[in-house]
C-alpha cells in the first residue's frame, strides 16, 4: 500500500507511527520504506496482511486511515499490490 502525506513538510514517522496504530482483529503490518515522489515529497510505502473475512480494504482506507485523527499525515492511500490465496 502507498500511503501519502500532505507536503514535504509532513513528519513521516508520526505518518507511519499513525498508519500502524490502526490496530483491527485480522491485519497485520509488515515492513516499510520511504519512497522519493518529487518535490522532497516522500510516501509511505507499507506490506499489510490481512484475513478476508475479517478485515475489508476499502473500510480500512475509507474508515481508518483517511479520517481524524489519522487524516493530520494522511492525504491518501494507494493498493500497489494485492496477492490472494
Amino acid at each position: 500500500m502507498d500511503v501519502k502525506p500532505w507536503d514535504d513538510e509532513t513528519d513521516m514517522k508520526k505518518l507511519e507511527e499513525a498508519v500502524r496504530s490502526v490496530q483491527l482483529e485480522g491485519l497485520l503490518w509488515g515492513a516499510s520504506k520511504l519512497v522519493p515522489v518529487g518535490y522532497g515529497i516522500k510516501k509511505l510505502q507499507i506490506m499489510l496482511t490481512i484475513v478476508d473475512d475479517l478485515v475489508s480494504v476499502d473500510s480500512l482506507i475509507e474508515e481508518r486511515l483517511t479520517e481524524e485523527p489519522i487524516n493530520e499525515y494522511v492525504q491518501s492511500c494507494d493498493i500497489v499490490a494485492f496477492n490472494k490465496i
